[in-house]
């Protein structure tokens, strides 16, 4: 049973690579339902004091994709920052700078879903309050895949909703790298990596794009 928090020392120890390996492994403990245990309130305690998570992941707010569990993770593991749609804005901009400039992580991971609602919206050009201009920011995603993808553009296809979903993805990645200069030298000079994936409702894997 896990009784320790990361520390300091260990997340100065990890790679990228590392980081990388251990949210694929322990993704793979999750599809097999074989989760780590964990004494969490030993957890909890260690890390009154302070944080040194491995990783931060940008995903969506689907309450079907529990990111600590999908990389069976645990308290004080990794920042998750969430927002229906998994983009990127100057708020998360700014989260992930802290993860990885102030706090040490070394991966940024977006994760996107299958079936994911938000792009479902915007394939449709969905128009209601507030998530009319939260949707403007799966938009690009949307035409790019209307340029790659045969049939309807709308929800109703579902390869065309796959695609978004990876475009999404891929142009979040871009994006945070043309926006941010931090994030781009900590890439660039091997401090950190920026990834991205699929997680699949169907088998709970997560698929690295």
């Amino acid at each position: 049973m896990r009784n320790t928090a990361i520390n300091k020392e260990v997340q100065l120890s990890l790679s990228p690579k590392d980081v990388l390996q251990d949210l694929l492994e322990g993704n793979l403990r999750f599809i097999n339902n074989d989760l780590e245990k964990v004494a969490h309130l030993d957890l909890v305690k260690q890390t009154i004091s302070g944080q040194y998570p491995k990783a931060v992941v940008l995903s969506c707010i689907d309450s079907r994709v529990p990111v600590e569990q999908v990389f069976d993770q645990a308290v004080g593991d990794v920042f998750v920052a969430r927002v229906a749609g998994n983009f990127e804005n100057t708020d998360i901009l700014g989260s992930l700078e802290y993860s990885c400039a102030v706090a040490g992580s070394k991966l940024v991971f977006v994760l996107g879903h299958e079936s994911c609602g938000a792009v479902k919206a915007a394939c449709d050009g969905v128009k209601l309050g507030n998530i009319t201009s939260m949707l403007d920011n799966i938009m690009p995603a949307v035409k790019k895949s209307s340029e790659e993808i045969e049939g309807e553009k709308n929800s109703s296809n579902n390869d065309f909703v796959a695609k978004t979903v990876e475009n999404n993805v891929l142009l979040t990645i871009d994006r945070i790298r043309d926006k941010s200069e931090i994030l781009r030298e900590l890439e660039n000079n091997d401090k950190i990596k920026i990834v991205g994936g699929v997680y699949s409702l169907q088998t709970g894997k997560v698929n690295i794009l």
